[in-house]
């Protein structure tokens, strides 16, 4: 039977997606790559595969997860199979500098980024020379829902959290990004939900809580560090972030540069994080090709539940890329 395979890491996040598909009778199964056999000599199963690989599949446990979603993904493409966030998108999901990259080639603006390799005396000696005295930020080049984001509001300080950071906080892939702060007249990023390529909806994120920006619930921290201001503390924990639906969306010209952006990177379904600084201009820092909605924003917006929500947009499509599928195949 023809149906959409959900490629995945982390069951906790399927449940508002089951529901949506469910909804409206949309056949489906889990390919759960946590780990896995797949005889390569044999052709897939039929369907359309969605891939939800996460950039943060090794904090849980999956340390080669996206490794395997890479050869899964090929496998798939050697045999025709239509992949929804196919191999460009997870290289792109799993390293932030080549992110970067594809952000700025289709014309958008992102912060001021340095990449250093895993050396705390390399990454204080960076930090100097770019960003002295402060404030400076410094994350994982392979991160996901904002874990290991840190803001330091002094070089100094920076170089001190190194000289005690234990070895279990290394990147995953050995690369550390050293970023500017971005001064925002609101303590708020947004975060634009695309389906399809297409604009869904935006949402406002109050950051006074941390960097972990993930929307699902289920990825709430307690290790946040504020992005809002370089006064906050910056080793306390705090409540997750809020999230509000914003009912005048985000504006043409730019919702335009980032649908051109997913449309060159071979991205389907994707949140895109920015910020605005003091002078209005927009930062893209973070595309998140992994994308969980906030229920909680969905429903104080009349959404939940709806072909508008962002699993509501999702199943719609998905349906009709399997709809499309069979009829190439008959």
């Amino acid at each position: 039977m023809s149906r959409i395979h959900v490629i995945h890491e982390n069951p906790l996040w399927l449940p508002p997606l089951a529901e949506a598909f469910d909804r409206i009778g949309l056949p489906w199964a889990e390919m759960d790559l946590s780990r896995g056999t797949f005889d390569l000599s044999e052709p897939p199963p039929e369907g359309v595969f969605y891939n939800r690989m996460s950039a943060s599949s090794h904090t849980r446990g999956h340390r080669y997860a996206a490794e395997l979603t890479a050869g899964v993904l090929a496998w798939l493409a050697r045999h025709g199979r239509r992949v929804v966030n196919g191999s460009a998108a997870l290289d792109l999901e799993v390293s932030k500098a080549r992110q970067y990259a594809a952000l700025e080639q289709a014309g958008l603006t992102i912060p001021r980024t340095v990449m250093v390799q895993d050396d705390a005396a390399a990454l204080v000696e960076a930090a100097r020379r770019h960003f002295a005295p402060g404030p400076v930020i410094l994350k994982p080049n392979r991160g996901g829902k904002g874990l290991g984001v840190r803001l330091f509001a002094s070089v100094e300080q920076l170089a001190a959290h190194l000289e005690d950071a234990p070895a279990d906080e290394a990147p995953v892939d050995g690369i550390w990004l050293l970023q500017d702060y971005i001064r925002a007249p609101r303590p708020v990023i947004t975060r634009a939900e695309f389906v399809g390529g297409r604009f869904v909806y935006a949402v406002e994120v109050d950051t006074t809580a941390g960097f972990e920006l993930c929307p699902a619930e289920v990825c709430a921290v307690g290790d946040a560090f504020c992005p809002a201001s370089p006064a906050a503390p910056l080793a306390a924990p705090a409540p997750a972030p809020r999230f509000r639906v914003l009912p005048e969306g985000i504006e043409p010209a730019l919702r335009s540069r980032l649908e051109g952006f997913l449309a060159r990177s071979g991205i389907d379904v994707a949140g895109i994080e920015f910020i605005r600084d003091e002078a209005g201009q927009v930062l893209v820092y973070d595309v998140n090709t992994n994308t969980n909605y906030n229920a909680g924003a969905e429903e104080a917006a009349g959404l939940a539940g709806t072909p508008r929500s962002g699993s509501g947009a999702l199943a719609a499509y998905l349906a009709a890329e399997l709809g499309r599928s069979q009829r190439q195949a008959a």
